[in-house]
């Protein structure tokens, strides 16, 4: 099979380069993205290797890049992306980049320090202006004639020496003035007041404007107070209480004249410092936005180069110190490719020695490499989470991408959500350029968005299974009429909920429905529910078995792939016919029960004669005689049919134990053999099995016992035969979940629109279109929420449990590791996303 369904072929290399060409060949295979290099230096500290320079040198210019992207976007300049990704730099233009970042930093360091003091400046000048206008208001007080508030002030600031009847001479009071953070001021008060047992008086005053910290930007808001005491003591103590609640002290003169003077001065200083600046900021916004035209480049442009001596550490010195030694894994189809590019990296660089790349035999297992486009890209994601396939194993995603959305839309069935669905699905599609250019942090959409492929299939078939449900919002679609022509009035049909359509009477035509169900199901009331069930469950167990017989059948080209006769006899044949022999049986007796037994068909083959195919199942496995039929019915559904069923039973038994004892007695034979015979040669287990291409020799898909006890292998197969017994019973029951959420799904639409939507359909006149405007968009927002969202997330999470765990245990090991090129696009992508994360 084509590389579709398998991984790609890989092999291990080794690569000879020259050491002044070494730069220019990894960056041509850094833009190629198809080889996965090992590391030929595990045991060498990061720090002790040839290029750990380089790499630091790399490191610093990129912390200098993030530093200008903090500014950039602090100031809120676009940064230009044109989506290229310029080539890796030669290595001398590292000392360039270095020194232009190293000019840039130290120019919007210095213009930002710059800012900075200004700014301190500013804020300073702006305070004392405040300060200036709000003391002066309060001078102003005490001289219109307020000289009883100074008087009382003054007696309350006296000193207790004054109080005892010493002479007193004129007292002079001293002030302090000063800005404060307005939410300190509260407690500010109380610790004055406190510690100066309330010989000081405070007035205070908002500021109402908020002033900008210079230190990092933020708005706060201040107050202007002004503090009167008597003495030193007092002075010294004020002040200390001042500087530990961090309030700045501005001089204040005392007379008004000298306070105007001072005021006119500041206010000059004020309109000089917002033109420089102005002008500052007017520099540094030119500087920044230079660096912005080019700074996305710059990060491909170092990220590039960082990923080029990265890569490098993992190479070998030769002993003449000339040459570097490197292995890795390539895809074999594309070892042309690679041999070009080493070629153009060798032309670049100026070497005349060529570059040489040889194949390594090896036993190690190969990575697993997967072609994917954007379309199979989220389908092979899906396979990839439960576990990445073993090398050259069978590949399911290409069927899941069929049967993925068609196991949702069984349950999600209904033409109006999956068109909603679906029309998302469509537009993110062909938006998607658009889309992926904007390059959001925002996680659920990403999700959304990398899996839009498989929202519009879902979507399209939800559309499909919602035509054959004939549903759309909980209601039918009459396109073909109705092959019912009931004998009752309108108002029976539409109010009376215990009428049942009987499929024996005169009413029905008798012939099938061109196209899905017929819409009258939709008003039959009693036995609506018991037709749907009764046709979605039997659906659910025969889609679920032909998706179980299909991954066992999947597992035959798994073992015929790598030749391993043993797993092909003694597993994938008993496995298949158990399968076959009790589930596929039990489906046959489905279509048969289906095409012989009808309402109109006579005795024996009415409908009160058809047997239940549950029961029938259950007698069938423990063996019990049927009971007795109705009168004028047969035991059977056709002749034979006792004798068949407890073959098929016998042979289902039969097959247990050789799927329990056959490989591990066969490998337990061919070790005596081999223990007996001489030996010319290593002898595996899977030789033994019939193993013996070439991918088999990397372990891919085949079973090697090589190192495992006998009694491990008998253990390891009794749990893998108990597994698959039991599972085949609990992994057909599971399919039932469809029939189970595709009623849950019908229901609830049928909920909305009874309970909500009706009742606007309901009202009459302007002030019923008003009501229904109201109630139709409530009913759209729990259509979609609940509905499309949530029910279709319960539905996907469902699918996907049936294939991980039903459909893909058959045939899928999914314990091999990835294929992980050394790629500049997914380097740079990851190192985008870091970025965006640390900021």
């Amino acid at each position: 099979m084509g590389s579709l369904f398998r991984s790609e072929e890989m092999t291990l290399c080794q690569l000879f380069l020259q050491s002044e060409a070494a730069y220019a060949c990894v960056s041509e295979l850094g833009e190629l993205g198809l080889v996965q290099f090992r590391d030929l230096n595990p045991d060498v500290n990061a720090f002790q290797r040839k290029f750990v320079n380089e790499v630091r040198r790399c490191d610093e210019m990129e912390r200098k890049l993030r530093y200008l992207e903090k500014e950039i976007k602090k100031d809120g300049i676009p940064m230009l992306d044109t989506g290229e990704s310029p080539e890796a730099p030669q290595p001398r233009e590292m000392i360039d980049l270095e020194a232009t970042f190293e000019k840039l930093e130290n120019e919007l360091r210095e213009v930002n320090q710059n800012a900075e003091a200004l700014k301190r400046n500013f804020l300073e000048l702006t305070e004392l202006k405040h300060i200036l206008r709000k003391t002066q208001v309060f001078f102003d007080e005490q001289e219109g004639g307020l000289n009883h508030t100074t008087e009382s002030m003054t007696r309350a600031l006296i000193t207790d020496e004054v109080r005892t009847g010493a002479s007193m001479g004129p007292v002079q009071l001293g002030f302090v003035a000063g800005v404060i953070l307005r939410e300190k001021l509260p407690a500010f008060e109380r610790m004055l007041w406190r510690a100066c047992r309330g010989n000081v008086f405070l007035r205070q005053a908002m500021i109402e404007s908020p002033l900008e910290d210079p230190t990092n930007g933020d708005q706060v808001y201040k107050s202007v107070f002004i503090i009167f005491f008597q003495g030193d003591q007092l002075k010294s103590r004020v002040k200390k209480i001042c500087e530990g609640f961090r309030a700045t002290l501005y001089p204040c003169p005392e007379a008004p004249a000298d306070r105007r003077e001072m005021a006119m001065g500041v206010m000059t200083r004020i309109e000089d410092l917002n033109t420089v600046l102005g002008q500052t900021q007017d520099h540094r916004h030119r500087v920044l936005v230079a660096a912005a035209k080019n700074l996305k480049n710059w990060f491909v442009k170092v990220r590039k180069i960082k990923a080029i001596y990265h890569t490098l550490n993992l190479f070998n010195l030769d002993v003449t110190q000339k040459c570097l030694i490197a292995e890795c894994w390539v895809p074999l189809l594309d070892i042309e490719t690679i041999q070009l590019a080493l070629r153009r990296g060798t032309e670049r660089s100026g070497s005349s020695v060529p570059p040489i790349l040889n194949r390594m035999q090896t036993f190690e297992n190969p990575p697993t490499y997967n072609r994917t486009n954007k379309f199979t890209k989220a389908f092979q994601a899906l396979i990839d989470a439960y576990g990445v396939a073993n090398y050259r194993e069978m590949n399911p995603a290409p069927y899941t991408i069929i049967t993925f959305p068609f196991l949702f839309a069984i349950m999600f069935g209904d033409l109006g959500h999956g068109a909603i669905m679906a029309l998302f699905g469509l537009w993110m599609i062909r938006k998607e350029k658009g889309l992926a250019a904007q390059k959001t942090d925002n996680e659920i959409w990403n999700i959304f968005f990398g899996g839009r492929y498989i929202i519009f299939l879902m979507g399209v078939f939800s559309m499909y299974t919602g035509m054959i449900y004939n549903d759309i919002f909980s209601k039918s679609l009459n396109i073909f009429g109705s092959h019912w022509h009931l004998s009752y009035n309108k108002s029976t049909v539409m109010d009376n909920k215990e009428l049942q359509l009987n499929p024996g009477t005169s009413d029905y035509e008798g012939t099938p429905y061109p196209f899905g169900m017929d819409p009258i199901w939709q008003i039959a009331g009693a036995n609506k529910i018991i037709f749907h069930n009764a046709y979605k469950m039997k659906i659910s167990i025969i889609f679920g078995v032909i998706h179980m017989t299909f991954g066992v059948i999947m597992s035959w080209h798994n073992h015929t792939y790598f030749r391993n006769r043993l797993s092909l006899v003694y597993e994938f044949i008993p496995q298949l016919l158990f399968l076959l022999l009790l589930f596929s049986y039990m489906v046959l007796l489905m279509f048969i029960k289906w095409n012989r037994y009808a309402a109109t068909n006579p005795m024996p083959y009415s409908e009160s004669c058809a047997p239940s195919i549950l029961i029938t199942f259950i007698d069938m496995v423990l063996f019990n005689k049927p009971k007795d039929p109705p009168e004028g019915c047969k035991v059977y559904m056709f002749s034979g049919q006792g004798f068949f069923q407890s073959l098929f039973v016998l042979l289902a038994i039969c097959c247990i134990p050789v799927m329990l004892l056959g490989k591990p007695i066969k490998i337990m034979q061919a070790r005596k053999l081999a223990n007996v015979q001489p030996i010319t040669g290593a002898t595996s287990d899977a030789e033994v099995g019939g193993v013996s291409n070439g991918s088999a020799s990397h372990g891919g898909g085949g079973d090697q016992h090589d190192e495992e006890e006998i009694s491990e292998i008998f253990i390891h197969q009794g749990i893998h035969t108990i597994e698959y017994v039991l599972g085949s019973v609990s992994h057909t029951a599971s399919y039932l979940r469809l029939w189970a959420l595709s009623l849950a799904h019908a229901q609830l639409a049928d909920v909305l629109w009874t309970m909500v939507l009706s009742t606007g359909l309901k009202q009459e006149g302007w002030l019923g279109g008003i009501m229904l405007t109201i109630v139709f968009a409530f009913w759209a927002i729990l259509t979609i929420g609940i509905l499309v969202l949530m029910e279709g997330l319960s539905a996907f999470l469902h699918t996907l449990r049936l294939h991980w765990v039903e459909f893909q245990s058959k045939f899928y090991m999914g314990q091999g590791y990835a294929f992980q090129p050394f790629a500049f696009d997914a380097i740079i992508e990851n190192g985008s996303a870091s970025s965006g994360e640390a900021d």
